[in-house]
Parts: structure tokens; C-alpha cells; sequence
């Protein structure tokens, strides 16, 4: 079991290399993936039976010790990331498909990793997760209610089948792991080592479906999506950031509250674009998935550095006083 934890805690820290590498297979080898597109749910409920299965009462402690972050953190995230995608939409004027694919990953909640960069970054990670866990929980409401509001003026949006379709992959999964966990607690611990491995292949799978069924509009209009995704999630940081700021919170729970805000769910934006939409609607959360876990991964190291310095400046100055 030590091997395979090994094994597994590896492939979860090098999460991104794994997306690199399996964005670039569904372009160059589309036809090894292109069968499975029938399979981009039963992925990313296996992500979500992961999550169940590691949940905790811990987790949610902070929304009682804390209610008005946590609050404010979800609030955050599902006003500046919807309403952002819903901006450059606009002003850039995107075609119908990419508009609503863009909207459509804005309106997701918070992402898998985006935790793992909390840590990473030496945020808060007590208040990172349960952000996280709230908005993950809220999202068959106010997923479906944000992309009717916003992407209607493009296409037609039922909101009735979202709300059903995230119920089915993200909230019974969810359901599901809580309850074996509470069964077989022992057995489910034991699993959990395993997740990290398990977790990044679903992702990675669901990229490299998505990729591989849109290779002719990616190589068409891949550039542009690259930009609007960059711009996306670097706004979604930069405002996460200054609204944390704004709402007088620490340091620590500002990179919470960066990384719960710009970084999204995109497993679960694609599985809802290749259900509900046209496929080209889906390259969005694909390149996202991609590009938030190699920016996500900068910034925590950024955030790391700057504290550590802090940190070490702070120990010269006293040393120096009380020297």
C-alpha cells in the first residue's frame, strides 16, 4: 500500500504535467479518446465519489466557526467569474458556441485543485475547502440559474436538465462517497491513498475527450479560446484578490479567496457542454482545465516566496532590535 501511495501522491503532484501530456495525446491521437465521449460523466462522478469519500465534518466546521467568509467566498466566486465570462463574451465579441462555453465554465463551481494551491501558497486551506465544499453543494442551483441568466441571449438554456444533470454527476457521487465512508470507514481511508492517481486520470480523460472531438475547431479557433481563458482566469485572481482586500481579510485568506475564485470545475463545465450544448462549447472548460493548473501552480509559488521573505525580513528586523 506504501507503493501505491507513492505512486499516487506523485501523479497528484504533478497534476499538470498529466493534463499537459493528455491535452496533447486528444489532439495528436484524437481516435484513442474520441470513443469514450460517451463516458465525460461517468468521469467526473468518479472525481466526485473521490471528494465524498474524503469529506469530513472538519471540513465544514469553518462554516460555522467562520459563516460570514465562507459566505463571502462563495458569493465571490459566482459574481466574478460568471459575470467576467460574461464580459469578455461581449467585448470580444466570441461566437455563440465559445461564448456559452465560456459562460458556461464561469459558472461552475470552485475547482478540484484549487486547495492543493491554497496549501501550496500557505493560504488558508480550512477556509479554501469549505468555500470550495459550499459552492460545489450549491451548484445544481446556482450553476444552472447563472447560465440561464447569462448565455440565454446566445442560445436556449434549459435549466430544469442542468440542474438534473449536475444532481446525477456531482451531488449523488458526492451522496454516495459520504455514505461509504460512514460504512466502511476503515476500507475508505485505506482507498483514499489512491485518489490522487485515480482523480488526475478521470480529469486528464475528460481533456483528452473533449480535445480529441474538437481537434478541427481547436486548430480553428484555438488561439482565440487560449486568450479568453487566460484572460478569464488572470482577471478571476486579480479580482479574487482586490475583493478580498476590499473585505478587510488576512493575508492567508486573501490566497484562499484568490485561488476558490479563479479556479474552476471545468471537468464538470465540459461534461455540461458536451451534454447540453454544441461540442465546440465544451473546448473552453478543456483549455481551462489545462491552463488554471499551470497558472494556479505559478502563483501558489509566487505567494510562497513573497511569504517566506516576509517572514524572513520580519526575523532580521527583530533580531536587529533585539539584537
Amino acid at each position: 500500500m506504501n507503493g501505491v501511495a507513492r505512486i499516487s501522491k506523485f501523479i497528484g503532484n504533478t497534476f499538470s504535467v498529466w493534463v499537459i501530456l493528455f491535452a496533447l495525446l486528444g489532439f495528436f491521437l484524437p481516435t484513442l479518446f474520441i470513443g469514450l465521449k460517451g463516458q465525460i460523466s461517468l468521469l467526473l462522478g468518479i472525481v466526485m465519489f473521490g471528494m465524498g469519500l474524503t469529506l469530513s465534518s472538519a471540513d465544514f466546521r469553518e462554516v460555522f466557526r467562520r459563516p460570514l467568509d465562507v459566505a463571502l467566498g462563495v458569493v465571490g466566486h459566482y459574481v466574478i467569474m460568471p459575470l467576467l465570462a460574461y464580459g469578455l463574451a461581449v467585448a470580444l465579441h466570441l461566437p455563440p458556441d465559445i461564448a456559452v462555453g465560456v459562460i458556461l465554465v464561469g459558472c461552475c463551481p470552485s475547482g478540484t485543485a484549487s486547495n492543493v494551491m491554497t496549501f501550496l501558497a500557505r493560504g488558508d486551506v480550512a477556509l479554501g475547502v469549505s468555500i470550495a465544499s459550499v459552492s460545489t453543494l450549491i451548484a445544481p442551483l446556482a450553476t444552472p440559474a447563472m447560465i440561464s441568466l447569462l448565455a440565454g441571449q446566445w442560445m436556449n438554456v434549459s435549466a430544469g436538465s442542468l440542474i438534473l444533470d449536475i444532481l446525477k454527476v456531482v451531488i449523488v457521487p458526492i451522496v454516495l462517497g459520504v455514505i461509504v465512508k460512514a460504512l466502511f470507514r476503515r476500507q475508505a481511508e485505506a482507498a483514499t491513498v489512491a485518489l490522487p492517481a485515480v482523480s488526475t486520470l478521470a480529469i486528464v480523460l475528460i481533456v483528452a475527450i473533449v480535445v480529441g472531438l474538437n481537434k478541427p475547431h481547436i486548430v480553428e479557433s484555438g488561439l482565440l479560446i487560449f486568450a479568453v481563458v487566460i484572460l478569464h482566469n488572470g482577471l478571476g485572481y486579480l479580482l479574487g484578490y482586490l475583493f478580498a482586500r476590499l473585505i478587510r481579510m488576512n493575508p492567508a485568506q486573501r490566497k484562499a479567496i484568490v485561488f476558490e475564485t479563479g479556479m474552476q470545475n471545468s471537468g464538470l463545465g465540459a461534461s455540461l457542454a458536451a451534454a447540453h450544448f454544441n461540442p465546440l462549447a465544451a473546448v473552453p472548460s478543456a483549455i481551462f482545465s489545462v491552463w488554471h493548473n499551470i497558472s494556479g501552480s505559478l502563483l501558489a509559488t509566487w505567494f510562497a516566496r513573497r511569504t517566506a521573505k516576509e517572514e524572513q525580513d520580519a526575523t532580521s528586523v527583530h533580531s536587529a532590535k533585539h539584537g
